[in-house]
């Protein structure tokens, strides 16, 4: 070798090492300004943290590592966010949700719109969501439906009243949602066919059991090919029986359009399949496309407004004079003559501030899961693209730093303060922010208010099975939806008549 080609191997070799050398430099400084995190074992990282309610055991971490940390589910980083600041700041760039094995199967893989990575797919579907079935005139015009559900569960209340039966309002209020939600998507009561109503049911709660549990082998990458729990076997399972029914109703609703026999109004599925229809559309929408959207819509409706209201109730029951309070206000602006109506809403600030309330204190989701799509910096920390990001909703509602007595419920707080649910303030997220919020919160909302106030106008609650229960306990059970550890059992007692009220 001549030593004019020695200078030049020379040089290469220099700039080789260069180019190592500042990587491993941008790497490390990166590594070292990552948020703090405990002491991690190796395989499991931190695995051993976690409990059965992981927004609770978040919460205690935060109190010791700060509002921002970063843990390991196994081999997987992810970065917990428990205070409104870092919450929002995480949420502007977090705009994908996490998959797992179970999402991928029964959304015939993420080819819904819950779960569907952002990008034109996914913007096209939320296009529909809000042109087509949630803005402002569908939700008017669905109107008469969540007026005729809730007269016919106010109906169910007064028949339990008249003969001093106990209630199981979860199990009720569970019915009221699946009602309403099969008629917007399928045009179609799901009481009306019993055996169909109790397969739907089951497979919802089959579905937010089975995405909602820990998956090891999602996490771990020396088990990503062994299903140790079941959990993509079970999967397997809840998908093949979720797809012989919607084919079934499906084929159903083909066959009445090919005959013109569909009823007045055009249901959520007869408009997806005017849309596959329509050569126009900016995107394909395949058969598994609507199959999963149908799938998104069944499962988010129906959980949230039940539980919600059945916090709502617990909390009026521990705190009796809310509750008097909040009839008092229902008398004075709606009366005794006419059952409460959406309208009147407005026009119940008590009322509206008891919801918030309960949102703030029992959250319907209370871990928002998300994935960064870019980096990012938080807090002054480094938050590396595709890193899985948890935004603990339940620790930001108990902030002390915005919240006074965080733990008490006083619904006069948001009379003072009138936070909107929407997502506009950083300190109460019950519903989330940004792109991946709730698109069904105006829906909810109203139904909830409605539900709820006609509850509290016609019956009184006695807690438990004999109404003679002077408290019911606050603990929270296992699920995405932050349910009530043991459900909430009451007899009511008629104020006013139901059936005997107008509702003009």
């Amino acid at each position: 070798m001549s030593s004019f080609e020695g200078y030049l191997f020379l040089i290469l070799i220099c700039l080789i090492s260069t180019i190592f050398i500042v990587k491993f430099f941008k790497s490390t400084r990166a590594k070292s300004n990552l948020p703090p995190s405990p002491f991690r074992l190796p395989i499991i990282g931190h695995l051993h943290l976690l409990t059965p309610l992981p927004h609770q055991a978040f919460h205690r971490l935060s109190l010791r590592y700060g509002p921002i940390f970063q843990l390991f589910m196994g081999s997987e980083p992810c970065v917990v966010a428990c205070s409104p600041e870092t919450a929002v700041e995480l949420l502007k760039t977090s705009l994908d949700r996490p998959q797992n094995t179970a999402v991928t199967h029964i959304t015939y893989g993420l080819k819904d719109f819950a779960f569907a990575p952002y990008g034109t797919h996914w913007k096209s579907m939320k296009k529909i969501v809000m042109s087509q079935l949630l803005n402002g005139k569908a939700i008017d015009l669905l109107q008469p439906d969540r007026r005729d559900e809730i007269t016919r569960f106010l109906k169910t209340l007064s028949e339990k009243a008249s003969v001093g039966k106990a209630v199981n309002l979860e199990a009720e209020l569970v019915k009221v949602t699946n009602n309403l939600i099969t008629r917007i998507t399928l045009g179609q009561r799901c009481s009306e066919n019993a055996g169909e109503a109790d397969d739907i049911r089951k497979l919802i709660y089959e579905i937010t059991e089975v995405i909602g549990i820990f998956n090891l082998s999602d996490s771990i990458r020396l088990l990503k090919r062994l299903d140790l729990q079941r959990l993509l076997k079970r999967a397997k399972d809840i998908h093949r029986r979720y797809d012989a029914l919607i084919e079934k109703i499906m084929k159903e609703h083909e066959e009445a359009r090919k005959k013109g026999t569909q009823p007045q109004g055009k249901d959520l599925l007869n408009l997806l399949l005017d849309m596959a229809e329509d050569e126009s559309m900016e995107i394909d929408l395949s058969r598994e496309n609507i199959k999963a959207f149908i799938l998104n819509i069944f499962v988010a409706g129906t959980d949230n407004s039940a539980i919600t209201t059945e916090w709502a109730l617990s909390e009026l029951i521990n705190h009796p004079k809310v509750m008097k309070k909040a009839i008092e206000e229902i008398d004075h602006v709606v009366g005794k003559n006419r059952l409460l109506q959406e309208s009147d809403i407005p026009n119940l600030p008590y009322l509206q501030a008891i919801i918030k309330e309960t949102l703030r204190l029992h959250p319907p989701v209370p871990m928002i899961p998300r994935r960064s799509i870019e980096d990012g910096t938080v807090a002054g920390y480094n938050i590396q693209a595709n890193t899985t990001v948890f935004i603990n909703v339940w620790a930001v509602g108990r902030d002390p730093n915005y919240w006074e007595s965080p733990l008490e419920f006083r619904p006069e707080r948001f009379q003072e303060n009138r936070l909107d649910v929407r997502g506009q303030h950083s300190e109460f997220l019950p519903f989330g922010s940004g792109g991946r919020m709730c698109p069904g919160t105006s829906l909810g909302w109203k139904m909830v208010h409605a539900t709820f106030g006609a509850m509290l106008q016609c019956f009184e609650w006695k807690a438990g099975k004999d109404g003679n229960l002077p408290r019911v306990d606050m603990d929270e059970g296992i699920g995405l939806s932050n349910p009530r550890a043991n459900r909430l059992v009451c007899v009511p007692v008629a104020r006013l008549d139901p059936t005997l009220l107008s509702i003009n």
